[in-house]
C-alpha cells in the first residue's frame, strides 16, 4: 500500500507541475549566447539595501541554464549566516529543457551545517547549502534568497561573469541606500555608467544593468581578476557589533582597526620579565626579534576564531600567552605586544595572503583582507613576521604574503605598504649531478639540488622538510621529473634563514634512461629540468603579459661513459635572449665524460599584449633546446 500511495503522490505531483505554463525554455536563449559555453545566466540579480548604519539586506535572484556537466557547479549554492545575520528567504525550482517544472526545493533538500573548516576553534559561522544538479542536460535552476544583516561592513561585489564559458542574458546589480548612507563603488572593465537616482530625502539607488554578455575567454600569463567585468562597493559610515567606523580612506579604516585592538596588548608582569630575559640574549635588535619570534613559534599554535567581531578583533595578548593558541590576528597582536615590551616598535598588518589570491585595490578602501601578520620597520630594512607558522624561517615571507601590497596599521591610522620582493638572484635552484651510464641504457645518478628563496617552495617542498622519511620519499617520487627511476637513498637538509634554502641529495637507479639502437646510444642531457609547456596561441591578445616570479635555474650534469662508448654527435651551444629571460646550454667533452651546463633566468615583469607571440617563440626555442640529444657510438 505504501508503494502504491507513494506512486500516486508522484503522479499527482507531476500532474500539478504539468498544468503550469513552461518558463525558461532553452529554446528561448539567443543562439549567440549558447555558443562555446557551459551555462547561460538568464537572470543574475544582486540587490543590496542599506537601511541603517547597522542594518542591511541582500537579495539574490538567479536563473541559470546548465548545458553540460562542466557547468554543474552553477546548480548549487552556499549561503552563509551567523549570529549577526539570518537567511529570511530561500526558494529554488528546477526546470527541464522545455521549461516545465522538474522539482521545487524542500526543507529536506537544504543542508544546514557549521562553517567549521578543520582549524577553527570557535565559530558561529554556518551555511545553508543546496545542490540542484540533474543528470539530464540541459536544465534550468531558479534560485532566490535574501539575507538580513545586523551590521554594515561588507557590500558584496558583483561579477558579470564569474568564470569562463559563461554567458549572461540579463544581469542587474543594484545598491539601495538610506539617507546619508550612499555607498562607494568602483567599476572595472565596464564601459556603461550606472543608473543613479538621488531622492529628495537623501536616499537613492545605483544600478548597473547588463544584457547579452558573451562568454569570456581568459588569457594565460595575465592577471585574472582584471580580465573580468566587475563592480566593487563599500560603505562609508558603518557599524559592526557596536563598533562604529568610517571607510572613506585607509587612515579612517586603520583607526577603526585600532579601536578594535586598543588595550589588547597587555601582558602579565611574569610574562614581561620572561620576555625581557629572553631578549637580553640578543646583541642587536634583529637578534632580539628573532629570539622572540622563535619563542612565539615554540609556544603557540594557530587556531581560527570566528565569533561576531572576533572575525576582526584579536584575542588579548594575555589570553594567547596563557592558552598558547590564537588566530592570525591574535598571534600577530601578541608578537607586537612582546616586541613593545623590549622597546622595539612593531606594526600590525592586514594582508591578502595566498599564492593565487587576487591583489587588493589600494585606491579603494574596503575590507579586502584575509590574514594578519606583523612587521618591524628597521633602519635599513623591514622585517616581516608570519606569526601563524611554527616552521616558517624568521623574516621570510615567500609566496604566501610576499611581493604584494598590504595595509600597515599605524598609531594614527594606516598606510598601504609593499611587502618583500625577491629578485631572481635570490630565487635559485642549483643542481649538480653525476650520471653513470651503462652499456644497456640503464644508469645510476647522484644528484644534489639546492632550492633557495622562492624556489624553497617548489612543489610545496617547504611543507615536507620536517616530515617523516616515508613522506619525504613520496614527495621525491612524485616530483622527480624522470620517466623511470628508483630512489636508493636520499637526504634533505633545511636552512632556515631570511633567504631560506633546502638541500636535497638523492641516489637514483635510472631504468632505460638512454635509448639504445644498434651501436648508437641516445641521451637527453637535461636530466630532470626540461621545459615542455608552450603558452596557448591566441589570435588577438588583449591583456598585458604578466610574469610573476623571477628565478634562476642552474644545472651541471656530468655523464660518465662506460668503456667502448664515445660521443658521435654533441649539440652546439645554445644561447637565447628575450625581454622575458635568458637561456644558455653548453656541452664539454672530457676523457670518458660529457658535461652539460644549463642556465635559465626568467624575469618578473608586465609586458604589452603584442609581446605574447614573442613569449611563445621563446618557450618553443627553450623546449627544443631542453629536448636536444647527445648521440654516443659503441665500438662493440
Amino acid at each position: 500500500m505504501k508503494r502504491v500511495f507513494f506512486f500516486f503522490l508522484l503522479v499527482l505531483q507531476g500532474a500539478v507541475f504539468a498544468k503550469e505554463s513552461p518558463k525558461f525554455a532553452v529554446s528561448e536563449i539567443p543562439a549567440d549566447l549558447m555558443k562555446d559555453v557551459n551555462v547561460v545566466y538568464r537572470e543574475d540579480q544582486s540587490i543590496f539595501t542599506i537601511q541603517t548604519r547597522s542594518k542591511a539586506t541582500h537579495r539574490v535572484y538567479t536563473v541559470v541554464t546548465i548545458l553540460n556537466p562542466n557547468g554543474k557547479s552553477h546548480a548549487s549554492e552556499d549561503i552563509g549566516y551567523d549570529k549577526l545575520s539570518k537567511i529570511t528567504t530561500l526558494r529554488a525550482t528546477v526546470y527541464d529543457a522545455m521549461g516545465f517544472v522538474v522539482s521545487r526545493l524542500k526543507n529536506s533538500d537544504i543542508y544546514d551545517q557549521s562553517g567549521y573548516d578543520g582549524v577553527t576553534l570557535f565559530s558561529d559561522n554556518r551555511f545553508k547549502s543546496i545542490d540542484l544538479s540533474q543528470g539530464t542536460y540541459p536544465y534550468t535552476v531558479e534560485i532566490e534568497y535574501e539575507v538580513e544583516y545586523k551590521f554594515l561592513f561588507f557590500v558584496p561585489s558583483f561579477y558579470v561573469q564569474g568564470d569562463e564559458k559563461v554567458s549572461v542574458q540579463h544581469g542587474l546589480y543594484t545598491l539601495n541606500y538610506a539617507p546619508g548612507l550612499a555607498p562607494r563603488y568602483k567599476a572595472t572593465n565596464i564601459a556603461q555608467p550606472p543608473h543613479v537616482e538621488h531622492r529628495p530625502d537623501g536616499s537613492g539607488s545605483i544600478s548597473f544593468e547588463f544584457k547579452n554578455i558573451k562568454p569570456l575567454e581568459l588569457e594565460a600569463y595575465s592577471k585574472t581578476q582584471y580580465q573580468f567585468q566587475y563592480v566593487q562597493a563599500g560603505p562609508t559610515d558603518f557599524e559592526y557589533d557596536s563598533y562604529i567606523g568610517t571607510m572613506d580612506s585607509w587612515d579612517s579604516f586603520g583607526k577603526w582597526i585600532n579601536s578594535l585592538n586598543k588595550g589588547r596588548d597587555v601582558l602579565s608582569d611574569e610574562t614581561k620579565r620572561k620576555i625581557r630575559s629572553l631578549a637580553e640574549k640578543g646583541k642587536t635588535d634583529e637578534e632580539k626579534i628573532k629570539i622572540l619570534y622563535e619563542y612565539l613559534q615554540g609556544k603557540t599554535r594557530y587556531v581560527s576564531i570566528q565569533l561576531g567581531i572576533g572575525g576582526f578583533q584579536p584575542f588579548e595578548a594575555s589570553v594567547v600567552d596563557q592558552t598558547g593558541y590564537g588566530d592570525c590576528k591574535a598571534l600577530s597582536n601578541y608578537m607586537v605586544a612582546m616586541l613593545k615590551e623590549v622597546g622595539i616598535k612593531a606594526n600590525y598588518v592586514l594582508i591578502r595572503a595566498g599564492k593565487n589570491e587576487g591583489e587588493i585595490d589600494p585606491l579603494f578602501p574596503t575590507s579586502q583582507f584575509n590574514h594578519a601578520i606583523a612587521c618591524v620597520p628597521m633602519q635599513r630594512d623591514t622585517l616581516w613576521l608570519e606569526c601563524t607558522s611554527q616552521t616558517n624561517p624568521f623574516g621570510y615571507q615567500g609566496r604566501f604574503t610576499g611581493d604584494r601590497k598590504a595595509l600597515m596599521i599605524t598609531d594614527n591610522g594606516a598606510k598601504v605598504v609593499n611587502t618583500v620582493h625577491y629578485p631572481a638572484e635570490k630565487n635559485i635552484q642549483s643542481r649538480t649531478g653525476e650520471v653513470f651510464l651503462l652499456p644497456t641504457g640503464d644508469a645510476t645518478a647522484k644528484v644534489k639540488t639546492t632550492y633557495s628563496g622562492l624556489q624553497y617552495e617548489n612543489d610545496n617542498l617547504n611543507f615536507i622538510l620536517d616530515d617523516q622519511a616515508d613522506d619525504q620519499k613520496k614527495w621525491l617520487q612524485k616530483t622527480i621529473d624522470i620517466p623511470s627511476f628508483d630512489v636508493k637513498s636520499f637526504s634533505i637538509k633545511n636552512h632556515k634563514d631570511k633567504i631560506p634554502s633546502a638541500v636535497v641529495s638523492v641516489d637514483l637507479d635510472l631504468k632505460r634512461f638512454a635509448t639504445v639502437s644498434g651501436k648508437r646510444v641516445f641521451v637527453t642531457p637535461n636530466l630532470m629540468n626540461r621545459s615542455t609547456s608552450i603558452p596557448e596561441k591566441v589570435e588577438t591578445r588583449k591583456t598585458n603579459v604578466v610574469l610573476k616570479m623571477p628565478f634562476i635555474d642552474l644545472d651541471t650534469i656530468r655523464y660518465h661513459l662506460p668503456e667502448g662508448i664515445y660521443p658521435e654527435f654533441t649539440p652546439k651551444p645554445v644561447t637565447l635572449k628575450s625581454r622575458f629571460g635568458e637561456y644558455e646550454a653548453s656541452f664539454t667533452i672530457e676523457q670518458n665524460n660529457v658535461i652539460y651546463i644549463r642556465r635559465l633566468k626568467m624575469n618578473k615583469g608586465v609586458y604589452p599584449p603584442e609581446s605574447y607571440a614573442e613569449l611563445i617563440d621563446f618557450y618553443k626555442s627553450l623546449n627544443r633546446a631542453d629536448a636536444t640529444k647527445i648521440v654516443f657510438l659503441s665500438k662493440t
